[in-house]
Order: C-alpha cells, then structure tokens, then sequence
C-alpha cells in the first residue's frame, strides 16, 4: 500500500524551475502538534506573568495599608502615653490637695484585726452616727454633775498587762509592711476584765469589722476611748460608766494573732497618743511595773 503524502511545488522566480517536494502526513501532523504545544506553552508564561504582577499588586496595596496602621498605632500609643501623663498629674494634684486641706486620713485599724476594716465610715454612717452622738450628749449632759466632769479623763489604765505594740508607724504583722497603729496592745490573757478608763458614756457596743467585740466611751472634753479585740461585752450603748467599772471581758475576736487588749484614745474622732493618759496612771499604781515603757 502506497503511503499518502502532499505534493508540495515549488517554482523558482528566475529561472522558471518547478521542483515538487513530497510531505507525509506524518510530518505535517509533528508540526500541527509542535505549533499547538507551542501555543499552550505561550499562554501559560503569559498568565503566569499577569498572575505575578496580580499579586505584587496586591502586595504592594497590603503593604500600603500595614503602614497606614502602624502609623495610627503609634499616633494612639502617643496619644494614651499623653493622656496617662495627664491623669498622673491630676492624680498627684489631689492628692497634694487632699492632703494640704486634711481630706485625706489614712487610718489603719489596729494591726491585730482579721478583716480589713474600714475606719472612715461612709455618709450615711457618719450623719446616723452624728445624730445618735448629738441625742447621746444632749441626754447625758443633764444628768452630768461636777464629779463626772473631773473623772471622765481616762487616767486609768484598763487591764494590767505588758505593752506589746505602741501608738504609731510599725510593721503590720499581717501584711509585712509599713502600717499606723492608732492605739497600743496591752498582753492579757482570754476573760481578763476590761476597766473603762474614765467616767464616761457608752456609745458603740458590739461587733466592729476588723476589731472584733468592741467598746467605744465618750468622755468629756470631747475625748473618746476605745476597746477592742473583747471576748465579752457587759454594757449597752448609751449606758452610763464611772471610771473603773468593768465594761468588758479581753479576748482575740477579729484579726488577732493572740489574746490582748488593743486600746485607744481619741479626740475629735481623731486617734492621739495613749503615752499621756497611761503616764499619769502609772503614778497611781501601788508597785510601778518594770515592763512599762513610761
């Protein structure tokens, strides 16, 4: 069988010769396939290009925007670095404000209290509290005569025991840092009677926060004493005592750390040194204690 082919002529332009050239079918069919796998080579690096230049376009626009933000972060970071630089000032302003004008009063309860009570009271604390002094002065102020006057300053010491912790900055045993202690511990065992220390009347008995059972007289010249830390209480506020009487029973209710007495004097609702009531008490002891520190 004869094999197929093309005759392909070719005539020459000068001399007029024609020569004939044979293609096989074969041949022309290698050169249709190279010329399509040509093709779709030719596309594919064309499209791979545009995709590449797609994506830088893409990239450079990311790019553009990552800088935008990092922009903005920074203007808002310096604009809350401002801001808190503003709020520290006022902050320190107050403060000097509220100290310079005595709004502020840092007053920590004794360091033997369990919870950490607050000593400010708040509003509506202080007018009940103002309302029930007023009536409580107003009450006591008639049946006050010359004697109760001379005893109620509290010149009495109100258990004998030795001085633990006295009236100032110390080391809270709790917390391990700085701390104001308003008044002074005085070691006694559990059930130790408590003497209140001037004549005087009750105006606080019962639990208080952080100080357990505790026992707060009025006496004159506006002075105040306080006891805290009681096992037992035996008055009932607005009940009048005379300078001696028992009021009460030691102990370690609230946050203590062993049986004691935490006693204080105050004045305008203001703690003060005990050091000059005790002082004077000491005189009247019968064989002055070795372990006082007056």
């Amino acid at each position: 069988m004869k094999q197929q082919y093309f005759i392909l002529v070719i005539a020459h332009s000068l001399h007029g010769r024609l020569r004939r050239v044979h293609v096989p079918y074969s041949a022309l069919y290698a050169v249709l396939a190279l010329a399509l796998l040509g093709s779709f080579s030719l596309f594919g690096m064309v499209s791979s290009y545009f995709r590449r230049v797609w994506k830088v376009a893409n990239y450079n626009t990311l790019r553009a925007e990552v800088n935008s933000l990092r922009d903005r972060y920074r203007e808002l970071e310096k604009s809350a670095d401002q801001t808190n630089q503003q709020l520290a000032t006022l902050q320190l302003f107050a403060s000097e404000v509220s100290t310079a004008y005595g709004l502020k009063r840092q007053l920590e309860g004794p360091p033997d209290i369990v919870e950490e009570g607050r000593l400010v009271p708040t509003i509506r604390e202080s007018l009940a509290e103002y309302d029930f002094l007023k009536s409580a002065r107003i009450s006591s102020a008639h049946r006050r005569n010359t004697s109760i006057f001379l005893n109620g300053v509290p010149n009495l010491w109100p258990v004998m025991g030795r001085l633990t912790s006295h009236f100032g900055q110390r080391t809270d045993p709790f917390s391990g840092s700085g701390a104001f202690h308003a008044g002074v511990d005085i070691s006694v065992p559990t059930g130790t009677p408590v003497r209140v220390t001037g004549d005087g009347t009750v105006i606080r008995a019962g639990w208080m926060s952080g100080y357990g059972k505790a026992i707060m007289v009025e006496h004159s010249s506006g002075i105040q004493t306080f006891y805290a830390h009681l096992s037992g209480i035996r008055v009932l506020a607005g009940q009048e005592v005379r300078r001696g009487d028992v009021i009460g029973n030691s102990g370690s209710t609230g946050r203590s750390e062993a049986p004691h007495l935490h006693y204080e004097v105050r004045r305008g609702g203001s703690p003060i040194n005990p050091h000059k009531y005790l002082k004077e008490a000491q005189f009247a002891l019968a064989a002055p204690r070795k372990d006082l520190p007056f």
